[in-house]
């Protein structure tokens, strides 16, 4: 499941000292965890056939699916 949340290193602010960068950082994390909690109602609404189609197990899809969306 990783490759499907694998854009998640965009989000992460290499310059986190800089002055001001704090609201930056959060605007960013709620970004993150906002993407998340919609990729994984998505990933929860497909059928069995589009799963074997995108290489992803029933199991697969449950581990990722309970996943917090801080993680």
């Amino acid at each position: 499941m990783e490759r499907t949340l694998s854009s998640d290193s965009l989000f992460q602010d290499s310059s986190s000292n800089a002055r001001g960068s704090l609201p930056l950082q959060v605007i960013a994390t709620l970004l993150l965890w906002k993407r998340r909690i919609i990729s994984r109602h998505q990933l929860a609404r497909l059928d069995e056939r589009l799963l074997a189609d995108a290489g992803i197990s029933l199991y697969e899809r449950q581990l990722e699916v309970s996943k917090p969306f801080w993680r």
